[in-house]
């Protein structure tokens, strides 16, 4: 089964289902980004919008992109704002977004599904105004070596997806590669866990 047709059929559970990483992802990007100001926001990953409606907090414009449409359509219905513009992108490509758009980047979950990072360092570094930052909060590779993916449950069981490692160095280097200083950079365990595997990894990286 294909990324797209898996987020497809997660979408209607997406919101509602346990996820600790989903809900670590979301007290990840407001403990982070609550320290910075922006104004004009591109979200990788959107998804159904789960981290959209704290970002309109702070945001005069978003533009949300992902490649599942189910999950687009949840945050369509979730999120009503003028501010915020949802399309269908594949990340793999070039984004269809001005250059020097954005003040902030935001990336949660999305990166596992794409092989070429490179890629994606490229592209933000286009999209983003000077002096702009590149948030990353991503499932950390620690747990992805014990063989942690992303998953959902269907009446058939638990369906899991594929997935690409990237490691710590990986992502330091391409981001450097790509011109951006790394300004931060945070591991992120589960409460009850503390002394375990990190669940996520974040960075924060400025142009």
């Amino acid at each position: 089964m294909s990324i797209k047709k898996a987020y497809n059929i997660w979408a209607s559970q997406y919101d509602t289902n346990e996820n600790r990483t989903r809900d670590l992802d979301k007290t990840a990007t407001i403990e982070t980004l609550k320290n910075y100001d922006f104004e004009s926001v591109l979200e990788l990953g959107c998804g159904t919008g789960k981290n959209t409606k704290w970002l309109l907090e702070k945001a005069k414009q978003i533009i949300g992109l992902d490649f599942s449409q189910e999950m687009l359509k949840k945050a369509k219905e979730k999120i009503s704002d003028e501010r915020v513009i949802f399309k269908k992108a594949d990340l793999t490509e070039s984004w269809k977004i001005d250059n020097n758009f954005a003040d902030l980047i935001t990336c949660s979950l999305t990166l596992e599904h794409l092989k070429n990072l490179n890629h994606v360092f490229n592209q933000a570094r286009l999209k983003l105004k000077n002096n702009g930052l590149f948030f990353i909060s991503e499932l950390h590779p620690f747990k992805q070596y014990s063989g942690s993916k992303a998953n959902y449950e269907t009446k058939n069981g638990t369906k899991e997806l594929e997935v690409y490692i990237h490691h710590v160095s990986e992502y330091i280097d391409d981001a450097k590669n790509n011109g951006f200083e790394l300004v931060e950079m945070k591991e992120w365990f589960d409460e009850n866990n503390k002394n375990g595997l990190p669940r996520l990894i974040s960075f924060v990286f400025k142009k």
